[in-house]
């Protein structure tokens, strides 16, 4: 009777440790699936962001007074404002990268009010190398 007995305990717990493992092992997954759509988003924004300032600010350089630069300018500031929620949610999900995703999101706003469109250039290669060090640092923490 007690060979019965710690059979079934045994399995019992073996069912639960099982159980415990698979848990844990899906939360694990969700979250860095949670933290890789973060970086991602954030990617997308900066780039779309970087592509905006250029724009506007390749204009302002050419012709500040023009409908082209305002409605340019409109647009620049709907970008920045898309890039919040993914650097906040990356910065929750991943404090680990939130210096390096504020870096490259900084770098990607030293686009504006630049003296040159060799400065506009230098910037925007600086910003475009700050998001490179955002993946690859997120590649090596996922």
């Amino acid at each position: 009777m007690w060979a019965s007995v710690i059979a079934v305990v045994g399995t019992l717990l073996g069912s639960v440790t099982t159980f415990l493992l698979q848990q844990r092992s899906t939360e694990r997954v969700a979250l860095r699936r949670d933290r890789l759509t973060a970086v991602t988003a954030l990617a997308v924004a900066l780039a779309d962001h970087r592509r905006a300032m250029w724009v506007r600010e390749d204009l302002r350089l050419s012709d500040p007074t023009g409908a082209a630069y305002e409605a340019a300018r409109a647009e620049s500031h709907a970008t920045r404002s898309a890039i919040t929620a993914p650097l906040t949610t990356l910065s929750i999900l991943a404090p680990a990268l939130a210096s390096v995703a504020q870096d490259a999101a900084t770098a990607t706003y030293r686009l504006r009010g630049v003296e040159s469109s060799q400065a506009l250039n230098a910037a925007r290669e600086a910003a475009i190398a700050a998001c490179e060090r955002l993946t690859r640092e997120a590649s090596k923490t996922f």
